[in-house]
């Protein structure tokens, strides 16, 4: 295996990811503050689970968003 290539594209990957997540999780917000559901305050709870399934990984990550 070639670390120096491996190292490039997990960070590709999980540049991926970040970015997905935050525009998914930005549009959700914005969502739900606009019909109500939110009211600006809270703080979210956050659960991400990451599967590669080749090397038998999951791996659940959890955390929290604020509003305020």
């Amino acid at each position: 295996m070639n670390e120096e290539i491996f190292n490039m594209e997990l960070r590709k990957y999980l540049k991926k990811v970040g970015v997905t997540a935050q525009r998914e999780i930005e549009t959700a917000v914005r969502e739900a503050l606009k019909s109500g559901k939110l009211k600006g305050g809270e703080t979210l709870k956050a659960e991400v689970t990451l599967t590669i399934g080749e090397v038998g990984l999951t791996a659940k990550i959890e955390g929290a968003i604020s509003l305020q």
